[in-house]
């Protein structure tokens, strides 16, 4: 290691909160702290979309996917840009029309604020364990780093770090930071994968790429595997995906509180579907740099080179093999990718959905623009706390992370379409049916093995979601046919003026 690299690293630290509060400026009220007042151009929506949604997970684990499989992973990506096609076209109009903050006071319109705050409750557990997953995954390079120059730092001071760094351009500058941030850490990491190829290439032997033919590395469509266990299997990887992309970018507020900021409904289908175009060259690009590790190493195990995980390889590259310079510069896009923030996000939600319809009266705008700050402080250090909880490494990270929020997913989402299909679904039949979800997923999740070989397996995560809706939307058809006329649209739970 070089100073050079810490020097890099400690830029990022400081430079990356630094511009967020550059960009997002001061706001004026709530809207312009959650949604923001100046409409967002919808590129720099797009690529905070990307980043949202990939950020270090994506740089660690993608290329570990394909050291120890194939491209396969990059059917998923497929999957994801179908399932922004169906959101853009029948979610987003619904979202735009009203003057909403959050994707669940959609819920509060058609069903009342029960379901609206339960959902909004979902969410923040959801993504409370989904990015203290990230979190915990940005400090693996960082402790190797550090451990290079004998300095044995604690994971929690790592996330503590990188916590702080979130909360300052959360707090100070609104989702215009979280936005901007989140676009140039997206440019930041895409340049650095560049750069590692660039490096790598020089290493590698002569027909090390006809040899990553020859050994199907490169295979991308696979038929054969089981379409119950395996996630890469063609229908579950495609299908899979697609309703897993409905889930996390119509019904998550990490991304919906993006794409409404943009100026209008084409604009945030453009960033939306754009997204996933984006994203499928990402992933491709990813999984490249992991076959040409596997080139470099021989296909060697990761246990065989001292690796106590698999999701180490790449840091071990970064750290070792990458020139001074490069390996800082790939180091801090690592870190600075973690700080792609949902503090803004949970803040809103909190506000919005569970604060406000739980005191059962309306806040003033000052009211609500001071407990979003407050709340963006809280969920950071909440954040920070369950970053720990996510120690086990005997997956790929990215695995980990998709398979978390099957559990409630497809509740989620599920409550969307029941709405949205079955007219005469009341809230009472909403709530039922999305309880029973969550418990019906999580028995299926932790229990339920299938014989593959000589192995049981479970359930592949990519089925979740799918699974998810299906029972939200059985269990709700069901209830819904008690009653004799369409339900009402609950006007009492819409958002409070600004």
């Amino acid at each position: 290691m070089h100073a050079l690299d810490l020097i890099i690293v400690a830029a990022f630290l400081i430079g990356m909160p630094l511009l967020g509060v550059l960009f997002g400026g001061r706001q004026r009220s709530s809207k312009d702290y959650f949604v923001s007042d100046k409409p967002m151009s919808w590129w720099v929506v797009c690529l905070s979309v990307v980043s949202a949604e990939t950020s270090a997970l994506t740089v660690i684990s993608v290329p570990t996917v394909a050291y120890l499989g194939t491209f396969t992973f990059l059917q998923l990506a497929l999957g994801y840009l179908l399932g922004r096609i169906v959101v853009a076209f029948v979610l987003l109009p619904k979202y735009m029309s009203g003057n909403l903050v959050t994707a669940y006071a959609y819920l509060g319109k058609r069903f009342g604020s029960k379901l609206q705050s339960t959902a909004s409750v979902t969410f923040l557990f959801t993504r409370l364990l989904a990015d203290g997953l990230r979190l915990f995954a940005t400090a693996i390079p960082i402790k190797v780093l550090l451990a290079a120059y004998d300095i044995n730092a604690p994971y929690w001071a790592i996330c503590l770090v990188t916590g702080v760094g979130m909360l300052v351009f959360s707090y100070i500058g609104g989702v215009r930071a979280v936005v901007w941030v989140d676009a140039v850490q997206l440019g930041v990491y895409i340049v650095g994968g560049f750069a590692v190829i660039a490096v790598l290439a020089g290493k590698l032997p002569d027909g090390w790429l006809g040899q990553a033919f020859e050994a199907g590395k490169f295979q991308l469509l696979d038929f054969s595997a089981d379409i119950l266990t395996s996630p890469y299997a063609i229908i579950t990887a495609i299908l899979g995906g697609a309703v897993l992309s409905m889930a996390s970018h119509g019904s998550d507020q990490l991304i919906v509180q993006r794409l409404m900021s943009c100026k209008d409904l084409k604009d945030s289908r453009k960033a939306l579907i754009g997204s996933g175009v984006i994203v499928f060259f990402q992933f491709g690009l990813f999984l490249f740099i992991g076959v040409m590790i596997w080139a470099l190493f021989k296909g060697a195990t990761p246990a065989s080179m001292g690796m106590a995980a698999s999701d180490e390889l790449f840091p071990h590259v970064i750290i070792n093999v990458l020139p001074p310079g490069v390996s800082g510069f790939m180091l801090a896009s690592i870190l600075a990718a973690a700080m792609s923030s949902s503090l803004n996000a949970l803040a809103s939600s909190t506000v919005t959905d569970v604060l406000q319809k739980v005191s059962k009266r309306t806040f003033t705008d000052a009211e609500v623009l001071r407990q979003g700050k407050i709340w963006t402080v809280v969920w950071a250090g909440l954040l920070i706390g369950f970053a720990s909880l996510f120690t086990s490494k005997n997956n790929p990270i990215v695995e980990q992370g998709l398979s978390i929020t099957g559990y409630t997913y497809g509740a989620l989402l599920g409550s969307f379409l029941l709405g949205l299909i079955f007219k005469k679904a009341r809230q009472g039949d909403a709530l039922v049916a999305f309880v029973v979800t969550v418990i019906g997923m999580a028995t299926i999740i932790l229990t339920v093995k299938f014989p593959v070989g000589a192995k049981e397996l479970a359930l592949a995560y990519p089925w979740y979601p799918p699974l998810g809706v299906l029972i939200t939307l059985v269990v709700g058809g069901l209830l819904s046919l008690r009653h004799s006329t369409n339900a009402p649209e609950a006007v009492e739970a819409e958002v409070p003026a600004k």
